[in-house]
């Protein structure tokens, strides 16, 4: 039996993030039980492109919009997120508590 890659399990959480929400990359990295491989997520979620996950909800530990460069368009991952209505100023979610979604309480 094939073993799960640790980017693809990192997608099967990224894809559960509801609508409207965002976590974090160390938030995902706790729940896989790798509490120290936040930057492994974020390594994941720069090759996510062809997965159809929904790459821009998940941003750094204050809300900050880390990974805004791996979207086309230099506002991309601003615009989806507030399409979805989570506000953002100066590259950070307002009111990131509100919003954040923790995999290991929800999931």
């Amino acid at each position: 039996m094939e073993e799960i890659s640790f980017f693809d399990k990192v997608y099967e959480v990224a894809k559960q993030i509801p609508y409207g929400r965002v976590t974090s990359y160390g938030a995902i990295a706790k729940y896989l039980g790798a509490a120290r491989s936040a930057r492994m997520v974020g390594w994941a979620m720069n090759n996510s492109h062809t997965k159809d996950v929904p790459a821009h909800r998940v941003v750094n530990r204050s809300g900050i919009l880390t990974g805004k460069h791996h979207f086309d368009g230099s506002n991309m991952m601003q615009q989806l997120l507030e399409n979805e209505g989570i506000s953002v100023k100066d590259n950070q979610v307002v009111d990131f508590q509100k919003y954040f979604w923790d995999p290991v309480v929800e999931l």
